[in-house]
């Protein structure tokens, strides 16, 4: 009788512990998911927590429900991997897609910062097997690639504004009632060409300088006109499509940590993010 009880006794000690041995395996080996099974995940089923991915990892979103739930700004996301749709703006049919390919290194880069605001923010639920990760968890040569360009694309940024950080922007006001002024506290006003948005963007934009007089034969430089007019207007252009989103993004992602927030939108260029 006391030998059939301590056998019970070891019998549940030991299944106990491979509970805890099992546990601790799945903790330390995330989950591998298929497109199918996070679909099923996207917040219609209450019973079920919400997840979303990017760049092939899994997050539980459950607790910002108000935001990724049915009805929510950024339900879209919920029950796929739509890293393109972050800075796309499109989140309708072909846009809520995994794939990056066309985006500029500045792009990449600021997925990849969203990726990092998700870990921060929410829990790590798994990997998606795809396009990121193979059947065993491990990153593609696709992630490593994308990772790579989204690097060399935050380098670019920073020597960027090393570069331009030796050479003083103008200053700029504007107002309906009196039009736009440029002007700078020391030198000329001038416009120079970013040679590095091509890396970054694709593109190539302006910005306005501040040039001392002995510097104004550099080649490239452009003769600022038209305060108030369609030259003042071009450079708060530039300067917004280049800002914009970057700063926007940022203030979205800190505005998504606060519980407080409600019905408050952004919009990225041609992106509107809606934050319930």
């Amino acid at each position: 009788m006391v030998l059939g009880a301590r056998l019970l006794l070891g019998l549940a000690l030991l299944a106990a512990l491979l509970a805890v041995v099992l546990q601790l395996y799945r903790l330390r080996k995330p989950r591998l998911w298929t497109k199918e099974e996070l679909a099923v995940y996207n917040g219609t089923d209450e019973s079920l927590p919400i997840l979303l991915g990017i760049l092939g990892s899994v997050f539980d979103v459950t607790k910002g429900k108000s935001n990724y739930g049915p009805g929510g700004g950024y339900h879209h996301f919920a029950g796929r991997d739509a890293s393109r749709a972050f800075v796309s703006g499109n989140f309708t049919g072909d846009g809520l897609t995994d794939s990056l390919q066309g985006l500029s290194s500045m792009e990449v880069n600021s997925i990849v910062d969203w990726r990092k605001f998700y870990f921060e923010r929410y829990i790590f639920a798994g990997k998606i097997v795809g396009r990121y990760y193979d059947d065993e968890g491990n990153p593609t040569k696709y992630l490593k690639g994308i990772e790579m360009k989204a690097k060399r694309g935050a380098q670019l940024l920073e020597k960027q504004k090393s570069e331009e950080a030796k050479i003083p922007s103008c200053n700029s006001k504007w107002s309906q009632q009196e039009g736009g002024e440029v002007w700078c506290e020391t030198g000329y006003p001038r416009l120079v060409r970013r040679p590095g948005d091509i890396a970054l963007t694709g593109q190539v934009s302006q910005r306005c300088a501040c040039y001392k007089e002995e510097e104004l034969d550099k080649a490239g430089l452009v003769v600022y006109e038209g305060q108030g007019g369609l030259g003042y207007r071009l450079i708060c252009c530039l300067v917004f499509m280049i800002l914009a989103p970057r700063v926007l993004e940022r203030t979205a992602q800190e505005l998504l940590k606060s519980e407080e927030v409600s019905h408050d939108r952004f919009r990225f260029g041609s992106r509107e993010q809606e934050i319930n």
